[in-house]
C-alpha cells in the first residue's frame, strides 16, 4: 500500500500534467489519512489556486502554516494567492516572512515584485526583482519582468535588452524551420518568415511589421494562429498568411518572431510604424453588415463595447470591467450601444440596467466566416469602439476605427504611462484608472466626452437639415 508521501508524489506528477481536479482528489485522500500533514495542505492549496479557487487555496495554505509556522513554500504560495484576491498588505507580509526564513528564495522575490507591480508600485516591484537577480543573475523570468517594466516606462533600449530573456523562461517556442534567425540586417529580396509567440491581440498589433518590411523589399510570410488566418488574408499588403498549425514547406532565408522585429528595429515611442488601417475586412461581409446595420436612427452615435477578456489570462481580474460600468454611457442622448462581446462575459447582458437597451447582434457573429471576420466588418460600421485591453481593441485599431480603451492602473507595457494617446495606434484614446480598482473615474470621463461628441453630431445634423 502506498504511503502518504508516495501518494503526494503521484498527485504532483498528475498535477504537472494540468489535471488539477484529479490531483486535488489525491491530495484530499492523503489528508484523510493524515489530517495534520502540512505538505498535503500545501499541495492542496496549489491545486485549488490553479483552478482559480483562490479563497479555498488561502485556507489550505493557512492550515499548512498553522501546522508548520516556518514553512517558506506555503508562505510564498499564500502570498501569491493573496495577490489574486487583492489583499496586498497580507500578501506582502506573507512573502516577507518566506524571504526572512529563506533569504535565497528567488521565487518569493519574484512573487513579491509582481505583487507590487500589479498594484501599481513599479519602483517597489523592480526592487524585489533586482534583489532576486542578486541571488541568481541568470534568472530569466526576473530579467523578462524587468524588461516589461522598462518598456512600460518608455525605457525602450533597456526594455528590449531585458525582454529578450523571455525566450529562456520556457513558455515560448521559436519556429523549428531550418533557417537562421533574422539579425536585423538588410531584408531586400529576402524571404522572411514572421512567426507569432503570444496572444491574438499581440499578433494583431505586431503584424503591421509584415507590411513595413515588405515596403523595404522583403518577401514576408506570416505564420500565425489559425483563427486569424482568414481575416489577415484579406489584407494583401501583409503578404501571404499561413496557419502555424501546419508545417511551412516554402523555402525561407530567415525567420523572426513579430515581437522580435520591434526589438531588432530598435523601436521606441517615436519611431513605431503606424498606418490608418493595416487590416481590411472581407468586402462581402462589409456589404452584409452595412445592410444589417444601417445608419443609427436620428443620427445617433453607434458605439460598440467590449468588457470581458479571456478569464484564463492571469491578470484578467485587473483588465476586465463589469458590464454595469458601461451603463453610465447608456444615459447619454444620441448614443446607441452595441455589444461586441463574444463568449466570456456575454452572460452579464441579462443583468443590463442601462437607460437604453444594449443592442446585440445574435449568436452567429464570427461563427460562419471565421474568428473576427464578422466583428471586423461590424466595427467598420461603428463610430467608436469602447473596450478593455483585449484582442478586440487591437482589432479595432488595426482597422483604423476610433477606439477608446479603459485601462487598469498598471496596464500592458504597450500603453506606456500617463498619456492619453498611443504611439502604436493613431485612432486610440486611453482612459486610465487613477487608483487600483477604480473604474468609475475613467467611465465618467468617457461619458463626458461621449456626450460632447453626441451633441456635436446632433448640431451637425440640424445644420445639414437647414
Amino acid at each position: 500500500m502506498a504511503t502518504v508521501q508516495q501518494e503526494l508524489q503521484r498527485g504532483w506528477s498528475i498535477h504537472q500534467q494540468r489535471r488539477y481536479g484529479e490531483a486535488e482528489a489525491i491530495y484530499r485522500g492523503a489528508l484523510q489519512a493524515e489530517p495534520n500533514n502540512s505538505a498535503a495542505w500545501c499541495y492542496l492549496g496549489i491545486a485549488l489556486h490553479d483552478q482559480k479557487r483562490y479563497a479555498e487555496a488561502v485556507d489550505a495554505y493557512q492550515r499548512a502554516i498553522a501546522l508548520r509556522p516556518e514553512f517558506p513554500v506555503a508562505l510564498n504560495n499564500l502570498g501569491n494567492t493573496l495577490r489574486f484576491v487583492g489583499d496586498i498588505e497580507k500578501a506582502d507580509q506573507s512573502l516577507a516572512r518566506a524571504i526572512a526564513l529563506k533569504p535565497d528564495y528567488v521565487n518569493a522575490y519574484k512573487n513579491r515584485g509582481t505583487l507590487h507591480v500589479w498594484s501599481g508600485n513599479l519602483d517597489r516591484g523592480m526592487h524585489w526583482y533586482e534583489q532576486g537577480l542578486k541571488i541568481n543573475p541568470q534568472e530569466a523570468e526576473l530579467h523578462r519582468n524587468l524588461g516589461v517594466i522598462y518598456l512600460l516606462q518608455g525605457r525602450f533600449e533597456e526594455g528590449w535588452r531585458e525582454y529578450r530573456w523571455r525566450w529562456l523562461v520556457g513558455d515560448l517556442r521559436r519556429s523549428s524551420i531550418p533557417a537562421p534567425l533574422w539579425d536585423g540586417g538588410d531584408v531586400a529580396g529576402k524571404v522572411l518568415l514572421l512567426t507569432v509567440e503570444q496572444g491574438l491581440g499581440d499578433t494583431l498589433n505586431f503584424v503591421r511589421f509584415s507590411r513595413f518590411l515588405r515596403e523595404r523589399g522583403a518577401k514576408t510570410l506570416v505564420h500565425c494562429q489559425a483563427p486569424l488566418v482568414a481575416l489577415l488574408q484579406q489584407s494583401p499588403q501583409l503578404g501571404p498568411v499561413y496557419p502555424n498549425t501546419l508545417a511551412l514547406e516554402t523555402r525561407v532565408d530567415c525567420h523572426c518572431s513579430l515581437v522580435d522585429v520591434a526589438d531588432l528595429l530598435q523601436l521606441n515611442a517615436h519611431n513605431i510604424p503606424t498606418y490608418p488601417g493595416y487590416v481590411t475586412p472581407a468586402p462581402q461581409l462589409m456589404r452584409y453588415w452595412k445592410d444589417r446595420l444601417p445608419l443609427a436612427p436620428g443620427g445617433k452615435l453607434r458605439v460598440g463595447i467590449v468588457w470581458q477578456g479571456n478569464p484564463d489570462f492571469q491578470a484578467d481580474m485587473y483588465r476586465s470591467v463589469p458590464l454595469r460600468e458601461f451603463e453610465v454611457l447608456a444615459a447619454i442622448p444620441g448614443v446607441e450601444l452595441v455589444s461586441l462581446q463574444n463568449g466570456f462575459g456575454s452572460e452579464q447582458i441579462a443583468y443590463w440596467q442601462g437607460a437604453q437597451p444594449l443592442k446585440t447582434l445574435g449568436e452567429d457573429v464570427d461563427k460562419t466566416s471565421g474568428a473576427f471576420m464578422d466583428t471586423a466588418a461590424i466595427m467598420k460600421q461603428l463610430d467608436l469602439v469602447i473596450t478593455i485591453d483585449t484582442s478586440s481593441g487591437h482589432l479595432a485599431c488595426a482597422l483604423g476605427v476610433p477606439t477608446w480603451f479603459a485601462l487598469s492602473y498598471t496596464p500592458d507595457w504597450r500603453w506606456l504611462l500617463g498619456r492619453r494617446d498611443s504611439p502604436w495606434y493613431p485612432s486610440a484614446t486611453l482612459f486610465r484608472q487613477p487608483t487600483l480598482g477604480d473604474w468609475s473615474s475613467p467611465f465618467r470621463q468617457m461619458a463626458r466626452e461621449l456626450a460632447e461628441w453626441a451633441q456635436r453630431r446632433l448640431a451637425e445634423n440640424v445644420h445639414q437639415a437647414d
